[in-house]
């Protein structure tokens, strides 16, 4: 990675205020929204051409010039390499459907995609000579953040709800955050967070995008199943969605790669996948909002979809609509359904918010939406192991 960072500003998502990349930054200073970070595209073109890219080593860090860090000692790894795109034929048979890939994010290390964000946004902190962070989360953030935080020398702080899954807590309590568990859910967990962080305004929130680099680590989702599709992007992409800054992300990615002349201007058909106890996206597209509201009694297995109003559901609602997507709700028992078939049909263990995606499909074949000639991508968010209180 000899090629320096094409990072050149931060934008406002939603007033297009401008803010200096190159000094700690949380949100937009004028109205509170969430940042995007801005590229000299021109300038990275000549490092990402696809030749180049093909003879790079298997890692997100192959994408460099278009991602934030800018010095490359300060890069936090644990071994980040590119996730498979795995064809699932026989679900692909049992649908009609013509092309059908899960991409297993669950090969990461910490076992779940949030190695992506936590790796560069924590890579940021250490670049910023941060020494503590915290986040609040349902369970696969925390364990991502105490790990690079480990890796950095950072102390990390997670708040996490009482019932998180067991597996979460002990690897955080391993890798030494200091934890906090809290009653009720994410947002409760946030607002303990924020309470504690009056008392200690140095910790620095690494929450889903309250700070603009954990987007960035999850925009190299969309550069990887591209570039993995020969640059030719699926039709339909489903997506679990919680805080949603995977969606996001890839969203952003592709007008990022159509500039560098990665691709053209097709784009796939977004899919937001929700639990129906809790489906705040869901109900906003569905009446046609641009934001969502608090969904009350948030309740489901698939902790990572608990998440009652994410923070930028704006920019989610955006991107369905923009491409023709749409939100849809699954119900609980047909995730947990869905886990032990797969496994027992394709040999694959996944989360239950990458469950979802498979019943999602199933639910859009059967109504329409999925076309018999569709290639579609499905994400599977973690790996199932983590999951072993759901399994029987």
């Amino acid at each position: 990675m000899n090629v320096p960072s094409a990072l050149t500003h931060l934008e406002c998502s939603v007033c297009g205020a401008q803010h200096s990349a190159f000094e700690l930054q949380t949100v937009c200073r004028k109205c509170g929204k969430a940042l995007l970070a801005r590229y000299d595209l021109q300038k990275a073109k000549n490092a990402l051409k696809k030749e180049t890219l093909k003879q790079s080593k298997s890692s997100l860090w192959k994408y460099f010039p278009v991602l934030p860090i800018q010095r490359e000692q300060h890069i936090v790894t644990l071994g980040e390499e590119i996730t498979p795109l795995v064809a699932l034929e026989k679900t692909r048979e049992e649908l009609g459907v013509k092309q059908l890939w899960m991409k297993d994010e669950g090969l990461l290390p910490t076992g779940s995609f949030k190695a992506r964000g936590l790796a560069m946004a924590i890579s940021k902190a250490k670049e910023f000579s941060v020494s503590d962070v915290c986040i609040p989360s349902a369970g696969n953030a925390a364990g991502a953040s105490s790990a690079y935080a480990a890796r950095a020398s950072i102390k990390c702080h997670v708040f996490l709800p009482q019932d998180t899954p067991q597996m979460n807590v002990k690897e955080c309590r391993a890798y030494g955050a200091d934890i906090e568990l809290i009653q009720g859910n994410i947002s409760d967990a946030a607002k303990a967070m924020n309470e504690k962080k009056r008392i200690h305004p140095d910790w620095f929130d690494v929450s889903t995008l309250k700070e603009p680099y954990r987007l960035e680590g999850k925009n190299t989702m969309g550069y990887e199943h591209a570039e993995q599709l020969d640059w030719n992007l699926p039709d339909v992409i489903l997506y679990p969605t919680g805080g949603g800054t995977g969606l996001i992300g890839m969203w952003k990615a592709f007008d990022e790669m159509e500039e560098l002349g990665l691709i053209g201007s097709k784009r796939p058909r977004m899919v937001s996948v929700q639990s129906s106890g809790c489906a705040p996206v869901v109900r906003a597209f569905n009446q046609k909002k641009g934001e969502s509201e608090f969904w009350q009694d948030a309740a489901t297995i698939a902790s990572g979809l608990r998440v009652p109003k994410a923070f930028a559901d704006h920019l989610i609602l955006d991107a369905l609509y923009a491409s023709k997507g749409c939100a849809v709700e699954v119900d609980d028992t047909e995730i947990l359904l869905t886990v032990h078939s797969l496994a027992a049909k394709e040999g694959l263990l996944i989360c239950p918010e990458g469950a979802a995606t498979f019943v999602a499909l199933k639910n859009l074949a059967r109504i329409g939406f999925v076309k018999k000639t569709d290639a579609i991508v499905l994400f599977n968010t973690a790996s199932g192991t983590k999951y072993a209180d759901i399994l029987n």
